[in-house]
């Protein structure tokens, strides 16, 4: 399966914008999560652990899914493939932790971390210890930042060694009828 030209930049516009919103709301989950674990005020910090389990956790899963889903069509549709090179079966196994994660380990915590919000606000003492939110953002963007980078330099060559390219970058090319270096004989 190939993609015209106009779909794929299309695609490809699409997992970069979905990949830099993802980095944007973890971002701004380090941001409420540092407000709500430091110091200040009571009403601060509570609001800011509230805002977190309310209305991050839906934004962040949608883009990493819309993330994923233009990653794989762009890996099925072009030469990259899905697992052909190592740069792009790295950022889709990366894609699918984090995703994973999310579902498995923030989203079923949020309940716990507007709790502690709302006995924050009120003056009390959290039930629940919410110092894991220090981990997701760091995780999170140090995996999107490795990944962008894999994006850029595209290192290591193909899956299986097939196909690397000598020292210096240029494929050799190899004349029809030659096979190492004699010519072939036809009957």
């Amino acid at each position: 399966m190939t993609l015209p030209p106009r779909v794929r930049k299309a695609v490809l516009t699409v997992h970069i914008v979905s990949a830099g919103a993802w980095i944007g709301v973890d971002v701004l989950v380090a941001v409420l999560a540092g407000i709500g674990l430091g110091g200040g005020s009571a009403a601060v910090r509570g609001l800011a652990l509230r805002a977190l389990a309310e209305f991050v956790v839906t934004p962040m899963l949608v883009s990493a899914l819309v993330c994923l889903a233009s990653g794989v069509v762009l890996g099925l549709a072009t030469k990259w493939g899905l697992v052909r090179y190592w740069w792009v079966a790295v950022k889709l196994v990366t894609n699918l932790v984090l995703c994973t994660l999310i579902l498995v380990v923030l989203w079923p915590g949020m309940p716990d971390v507007g709790a502690a919000g709302g006995a924050i606000e009120a003056g009390g003492v959290p039930a629940t210890d919410i110092s894991f939110l220090v981990f997701p953002p760091t995780v999170s963007l140090t995996a999107l930042a490795v990944a962008t980078v894999l994006s850029v330099y595209k290192p290591w060559g193909r899956v299986g060694g097939r196909g690397r390219r000598p020292a210096g970058g240029r494929a050799r090319r190899v004349p029809t009828g030659v096979s190492e270096g004699r010519p072939t004989v036809s009957a």
